[in-house]
């Protein structure tokens, strides 16, 4: 190892020190922060941002990373130097004066969104939703762009996507979507009623939720679980991963499956290549492929028949009285019924990607100047009807369900509908690979497929793009046709549907 080589190691292990403080400071707010400590907490957020801008775009540092640029470097060497190129090259373009406004705003953009969500009123939050689409699209001018200014911020969470390849693919998606609901809906079942409309006490919800969490395979030594009002997975480090889910007495289902989704997550970070940690090629590769792990752990195994003909058992240990007489069948047209829902993290397997359709379009319209911030509430909901056939009755249902735009997360809905067709084509793969698979799930031995999926995915850390590591692990490009396959098998089973 060269002196220049590890001189930019220990630099960049010092990005990596700020990002977990800032990692840290994020999952507190969302968690056990007193309300009146935003102010404080938004300008410690905007002085590490400032803090981290600065040693990212130091002239030694610039000059360090172009210099190895030059050299022949091989393997993760090559790997992590490209990547902060790549970082370093966005960052020069940004000054630390718009990062520190940005932060901030964000911050304090997160509480008006909590206070207005509570309201129900859109009006609280839309200035601040100006705001914040203003300092992105100067975000985006700085950095550059080819095509929609939109690329300019989806590559910051799919790195190499385009909208202009995006959106044909989701147009066709929903093309198939829409009418695969009609059908269901016309069926007139409603499986779910009568099996899940009760009660279930949360401290026996949260026993369930751990036994999944601890057979899945995460390490609570390496993590925790939560409580937040939107859950997620901060992947502080690869060894310090925070879950966090919601109980609701009335929803067993949305807790249950919460948790295995986060749990998802978390198996991701946990799993990332121990000897890179502070450096790029110890990074999850995109947020797609990060959510292709929870929507599998999630909807593949945990919405299975399999998965439930050994822990529907258990679950009867822990409410007796709300599933007594309940069959394994019922249960399970139970779980995996279809109707559309409000709430985009409570939507079935089929609705769901509509939900992420709809969000995309509002936000690249919102980003390129074609609708107005005041309008958003009203658009929503027409096409909320228009996709699901139902309408919001208030704005907290509606246009304020999502945090994510109030972090200034544009461009970050795609990759959860991307991850639906990530997770299918690396299922199959897995059961092609493990003709046993569903076998081990119907016994409990959720190991098997975690390694594998440690050794497919996690370990590869940021070695390959994601587009790369799909033909790699499965042997042709990302396509569409899985997950359809998918849906319109499971589904056309529950409900009885002709081909």
């Amino acid at each position: 190892m060269s002196e220049k080589y590890q001189k930019f190691q220990d630099l960049t292990g010092e990005l990596a020190d700020l990002g977990h403080a800032q990692g840290l400071l994020g999952w507190d707010q969302e968690t056990y922060m007193p309300p009146k400590g935003t102010p404080r907490r938004a300008r410690s957020l905007g002085t590490l941002a400032g803090i981290y801008h600065e040693k990212l775009t130091a002239t030694p540092f610039v000059e360090l990373v172009a210099g190895l640029r030059d050299e022949d470097l091989e393997g993760d060497a090559q790997v992590n130097v490209s990547e902060v190129d790549r970082e370093q090259g966005k960052a020069l373009k940004i000054p630390k004066e718009l990062v520190v406004e940005l932060s901030e705003t964000q911050s304090l953009a997160h509480e008006a969104w909590v206070e207005a969500r509570q309201k129900a009123d859109f009006a609280g939050f839309a200035p601040w939703l100006g705001k914040i689409l203003k300092l992105q699209r100067e975000v985006a001018e700085r950095v550059g762009y080819e095509g929609s200014i939109y690329n300019a911020l989806l590559d910051e969470y799919e790195p190499h996507a385009r909208a202009e390849e995006i959106a044909p693919v989701f147009a066709g998606l929903r093309e198939r979507l829409v009418p695969l609901v009609e059908k269901i809906a016309a069926t007139g079942k409603y499986p779910a009623r009568g099996v899940l409309d009760r009660d279930f006490p949360i401290d026996g919800q949260e026993e369930f939720g751990r036994r999944v969490m601890a057979d899945m395979g995460f390490d609570l030594e390496a993590g925790r679980l939560d409580v937040a009002v939107h859950p997620f997975c901060s992947g502080i480090a690869r060894d310090d991963v925070r879950l966090t889910t919601r109980y609701s007495a009335d929803n067993l289902a949305g807790s249950v499956f919460g948790t295995i989704h986060e749990t998802g997550h978390g198996l991701y970070e946990q799993g990332l290549p121990a000897e890179a940690q502070g450096l790029p090629v110890g990074q999850s590769v995109s947020l797609g492929i990060h959510e292709s792990q929870s929507r599998m752990w999630e909807n593949m195994v945990g919405r299975s028949r399999p998965f439930w003909k050994h822990y529907l058992p258990g679950l009867k240990e822990i409410f007796p009285e709300q599933l007594e007489g309940v069959e394994l069948e019922a249960f399970y047209a139970a779980i995996n019924q279809v109707e559309p829902s409000l709430i985009r993290v409570e939507a079935d397997e089929v609705t769901y990607s509509l939900h992420i359709l709809l969000r995309f379009e509002l936000e690249k319209d919102l980003l390129e100047g074609k609708i107005d911030v005041e309008a958003l509430p009203g658009l929503w909901n027409e096409r909320m009807e228009q996709y699901l056939g139902i309408r919001p009755e208030d704005d907290a249902q509606g246009v304020l369900q999502d945090v994510h735009w109030s972090f200034g997360l544009i461009g970050y809905f795609p990759t959860y509908a991307l991850g639906n067709l990530y997770a299918a084509q690396f299922f199959a793969q897995a059961r092609q690979e493990m003709p046993d698979l569903l076998a081990q799930i119907e016994q409990g031995k959720l190991g098997g497929l975690k390694k594998w999926l440690n050794e497919k995915i996690h370990q590869s850390g940021k070695r390959l793009t994601a587009a790369e590591l799909v033909e790699q692990v499965t042997g042709q490009p990302l396509s569409a046709d899985f997950f359809s396959a998918y849906l319109e098998e499971k589904f056309g089973e529950v409900y009885g549907l002709s081909s």
